[in-house]
């Protein structure tokens, strides 16, 4: 694997940072009195200090190793976001454990999976209440247990148990409380005795394309992104920063070690669909999150403005034509600074601005993307009326972000330059490479796939096609595995076509295939309140979902984004065919990944009828 010398330029170096989070922790609480968590508790909001914080990670961490938990066994979390899942991380790396994260929305077999891969002997599960179409995490636990030899105790935070294996959150705080006590200078040097090269965690790939890989990242990994962060000015200690993002992926992770390292103020939302109303409850100051909720504010913006009856409707359709033909000029390097679509900003993108203000609490000054790519047209769209989106870059494999956009400088369409002491380069094929304090020590009992992404000499194969500017900036264009070989030899990256087509308020997630075949075409859903909307409109019929995906008008909407968006692409990347999915992609039913990209395996395998249908001239509207 050979690579080309295009590296991007470095800021000042920044190494491997020594120590661990816990040590992080026991900084922070040595301004005991400062709140450090916001979070609901019996219906209302409290703040916990970091002093609080800490004495439950000694209780806690002291109870596991009462409990038997010895250093370097692997101690798996299944929980959703919350405090309680944060503490019970840091006391697993005070009892010098390896914590194992799983996602709260994993299916049973997912779950084992991991279990068994990892070969964990401790379960800490939340609560078994029911999730989503889902049976609740610790029935899932129950289902799994016998196929999990080496589980030797499921611990419970919330709700009752049922002997055996099973043990309460609380009776081990107690166990831990008293052994604390008893012996006070046991945590600190537990503690101590962890290094920065020591296995923090396995964290498994959501698996877009196969089984999940599990990568062992150090503490080492996370004090250094910790410091990263700070040192770029992504987050400050002023801030309140909201966090709804899965515990169990990279992401959230990095935002955990950067409120250790810069003690601001970390809120918990209750949960995602509880987001936006916890937003304006708690108005935070900088949100991380993955494109979704992006696309998703962007697109009700859009269908509640257009859909708005007699003027204001048709002033909100005029602007948002005058945005699109904005964000072409942007992309192609135009002006744009028309009288009409200066019109367009004062008389509805400032009005836009202040109900979006207003919905967000009022103080928020900075988002994060990432965990996918972000459309260039959402980024114009919040750049337009005046927040500022950073968009950063990173995988599982590197402890989260490698590449992140400065506050004070921010290129629309790229993820920024390498983080400080982090190397980017190109490869000849395109390939985009990465060295680092982040990189992982390797993948867990895989020692093939280790050596075929990462080189002796520390560059890390990330698996993206991509190409730097002159200022180090970086631009993604698509995943290697993933791009489209069309039969005449056409070239496209299909994620492209995606991103964009999730920008249309009637859409809900798309899947573009071609590989080999004569022409592309597409697997869509439809988001369910814009379909509803569109037929009460028109007068037809409402029904089920799958109903209104057979409706007519629906694929007669469908075909007009299609048609608008193959205008402006060149033949081999238009979409010639498609087809309504009778129901949307989730994770329960396994099409989406935690992170709610579409697992391209999955679907061409679950709708190779469906696919076929497009080639085979069956009845498919196109």
């Amino acid at each position: 694997m050979r690579a080309e010398n295009q590296v991007a330029p470095s800021a000042s170096a920044a190494g491997a940072q020594e120590g661990n989070l816990v040590q992080l922790l026991i900084q922070r609480a040595q301004n005991a009195s400062k709140a450090g968590v916001t979070h609901k508790k019996d219906g209302r909001w409290q703040d916990v200090t970091f002093g609080q914080v800490l004495d439950d990670v000694k209780a806690l961490s002291a109870g596991l190793v009462a409990q038997g938990v010895k250093p370097g066994d692997r101690v798996a979390l299944f929980a959703n976001t919350s405090l309680q899942w944060i503490v019970a991380d840091l006391a697993i790396t005070a009892a010098q454990a390896i914590t194992v994260p799983i996602y709260s929305s994993n299916l049973p077999d997912e779950f084992r999976y991991v279990i068994k891969h990892s070969e964990t002997s401790f379960v800490l599960v939340d609560n078994d209440e029911k999730d989503a179409k889902q049976v609740g995490r610790l029935t899932r636990v129950r289902q799994k247990l016998a196929e999990c030899p080496t589980v030797t105790k499921v611990i419970v935070f919330d709700g009752p148990v049922a002997g055996g294996q099973e043990v309460a959150l609380a009776e081990v705080m107690a166990q831990g409380r008293e052994a604390h006590q008893a012996n006070p200078g046991a945590f600190e040097e537990r503690v101590a005795s962890v290094k920065s090269e020591d296995t923090n965690c396995l964290i498994y790939t959501s698996g877009t394309t196969g089984d999940p890989k599990g990568a062992i990242l150090t503490h080492g990994n996370w004090t250094y992104q910790a410091h990263a962060v700070q040192a770029i000015g992504m987050m400050e200690p002023s801030d309140a920063v909201m966090l709804f993002l899965p515990l169990a992926h990279v992401f959230a992770q990095v935002v955990k070690a950067a409120w250790l390292s810069m003690g601001f103020r970390l809120i918990i939302a209750e949960s995602v669909d509880k987001l936006m109303a916890n937003i304006v409850e708690t108005r935070p100051t900088v949100l991380p999150s993955v494109p979704r909720v992006f696309e998703k504010v962007y697109n009700t913006v859009v269908s509640n403005g257009t859909s708005a009856p007699g003027l204001k409707g048709r002033l909100t359709r005029w602007a948002f034509k005058l945005f699109d033909e904005y964000v072409d000029a942007m992309q192609q390097g135009r002006p744009y600074d028309t009288l009409g679509f200066t019109l367009a900003k004062k008389l509805v993108f400032t009005k836009v601005r202040a109900t979006l203000d207003e919905k967000l609490g009022g103080n928020m000054r900075l988002f994060v993307s990432g965990g996918a790519p972000l459309s260039r047209k959402i980024g114009y769209f919040f750049d337009l009326l005046g927040f500022k989106v950073v968009e950063g870059y990173g995988l599982t494999e590197t402890a989260a972000p490698t590449n992140a956009n400065r506050p004070n400088k921010i290129k629309i369409g790229t993820v920024g330059p390498a983080l400080p002491g982090t190397e980017a380069k190109i490869a000849a094929d395109g390939e985009v490479l990465v060295r680092g304090p982040c990189i992982m020590k390797g993948y867990y009992k895989n020692d093939t796939a280790t050596a075929e992404v990462l080189e002796k000499d520390g560059w890390f194969h990330t698996g993206d096609i991509g190409e730097l500017d002159a200022d180090g900036y970086l631009r993604i264009t698509d995943r290697k595995k993933d791009i489209i070989v069309t039969a005449g030899g056409k070239n496209v990256a299909p994620q492209n076509i995606e991103n964009t087509l999730k920008t249309f308020p009637l859409l809900s997630q798309a899947m573009v295939y071609g590989d080999k075949r004569p022409y592309l075409v597409a697997l869509i859903t439809v988001a369910e309140d814009s379909a509803r909307k569109l037929l009460e409109e028109k007068g037809a019929p409402v029904g089920s979902y799958a109903d209104n995906a057979k409706r007519p008008e629906i694929h007669a909407a469908v075909k007009a984004v299609l048609d608008k968006m193959n205008a402006d692409s060149p033949p081999y990347a238009t979409i010639k065919r498609f087809t309504v999915m009778p129901a949307d992609f989730t994770q329960e039913s396994g099409e989406l990944t935690p992170t709610l990209k579409v697992k391209r395996k999955v679907c061409s395998t679950k709708y190779k009828a469906q696919i076929d249908a497009m080639y085979d001239n069956v009845a498919v509207i196109d």
